[in-house]
């Protein structure tokens, strides 16, 4: 056989070399995989952002009706306040 046979140097160049390829794309993978989960992180949060301006616009809007809601109760109970004093009154 007339066969191409390898040295010990070169034989551990290779490994080397393999070994190089090897961390160096798992080093890229690495940080690609680290980008992408940072960016959608930052989209996750955006997105819990928007949530609370809607929850914060609604429970603002909620407390105006229930203040609205106490002026009218408050206005009510006086009128039949008046109402019972001229009716306890007439008699």
């Amino acid at each position: 056989m007339g066969g191409m046979t390898l040295s010990d140097p070169q034989v551990w160049t290779l490994i080397g070399v393999f070994a190089a390829a090897v961390l160096g794309g798992m080093t890229l993978m690495t940080t690609q995989f680290s980008r992408v989960i940072r960016a959608e992180i930052k989209g996750v949060e955006a997105r819990i952002g928007g949530l609370e301006a809607r929850i914060d616009a609604k429970i603002d809007a909620l407390a105006m009706r229930i203040g609205a809601l106490e002026h009218k109760v408050d206005d009510l109970d006086k009128e039949v306040t008046n109402l019972a004093t001229r009716f306890w009154r007439s008699q």
